[in-house]
């Protein structure tokens, strides 16, 4: 089994990783929750609190759009598609991202250490 992603973590990254999942297309809540936890092999579990929030910023800030539709199992939800700002922003965060990993990982790997230190 995966090790599960500290929630202080996951919650720095949460808008990028939503973003992400709307890239694809549109989605309700329940099947980005699920995208989530699939793609990251269940090492992320997002609550219900925390992804609702994420969104309603989301959607005021302009990066994504919602309407109502029907969901596979023919109820009413509501979907959530990533605007052009919000294409921007993923790109965007992307990119921080990448160069945040990295420096991270240049400072932890030990192979980086410094002679004598352990």
């Amino acid at each position: 089994m995966p090790t599960r992603v500290p929630e202080r973590l996951f919650h720095g990254t949460l808008d990028a990783l939503i973003l992400q999942a709307l890239a694809g297309g549109a989605r309700h809540g329940y099947d980005i929750a699920s995208w989530l936890e699939t793609t990251s092999a269940d090492a992320f579990s997002i609550e219900d609190a925390a992804l609702y929030t994420a969104l309603h910023k989301m959607e005021e800030r302009g990066w994504i759009e919602a309407e109502w539709g029907l969901s596979s199992r023919k109820k009413r939800a509501k979907f959530y598609r990533l605007t052009p700002t919000g294409r921007r922003q993923l790109a965007s965060r992307v990119g921080e991202w990448t160069a945040y990993v990295e420096a991270v990982d240049r400072i932890l790997r030990p192979s980086r250490l410094a002679p004598g230190a352990a």
